[in-house]
């Protein structure tokens, strides 16, 4: 071995034995890593702060379904002033996942015996055919050509529910909704 190589060779030893202390306390000042933290659900949160009562349980439970999974999500609100808690309240919930983001549209009016009619929208975009998303997550359910680009998804064990597919080359649009009248909280 010549005497450069020895000399880089006791060189990189050097380097090593001086730099492991520093890296050793420098890793002990660092805090363990945390759980990421849940993110807040932006709709329960803006439809206490307006005051709606009578159809918050029906906001929030659609919008905790909504939020699950997501790393963040906001919303924007569009209530009755005169009338907050008898009127209609309409939303758009934007909902960011780590691999993408969507969209949901929850609407919710009060009914005169006290419960709520609702109607909610999941919006994404698949980033594949409506064929592929249809073969992989819609089995079992009847389809209905309404255009030539736009396919309605429906299960007999849920008929207040839809998945809608709009072909959207090279992917997919898909819309997943959910209507139900007079709805109440459970008790």
């Amino acid at each position: 071995m010549t005497k450069t190589k020895q000399f880089i060779q006791f060189l990189s030893g050097v380097v090593l034995v001086l730099s492991a202390p520093a890296v050793t306390n420098a890793q002990a000042v660092l805090d363990a890593p945390r759980p990421a933290a849940v993110p807040q659900n932006a709709l329960a949160v803006a439809s206490q702060n307006v005051g709606i009562k009578t159809c918050r349980p029906a906001l929030e439970r659609l919008s905790t379904l909504a939020v699950n999974g997501t790393r963040g999500n906001d919303v924007l609100l569009d209530w009755d002033r005169q009338r907050v808690d008898a009127g209609p309240v309409f939303s758009l919930i934007g909902l960011e996942y780590p691999n993408g983001g969507a969209a949901m549209s929850v609407t919710a009016v009060p009914t005169n015996n006290g419960g709520c009619s609702v109607a909610a929208e999941r919006i994404s975009a698949a980033p594949v055919s409506c064929q592929a998303v249809a073969q992989q997550e819609l089995k079992g359910m009847t389809a209905t050509r309404l255009l030539p680009t736009f396919t309605v998804f429906t299960d007999a064990k849920d008929p207040t529910a839809t998945v809608s597919l709009i072909d959207t080359p090279p992917g997919c649009l898909v819309i997943r909704r959910y209507v139900e009248f007079n709805w109440r909280a459970p008790r």
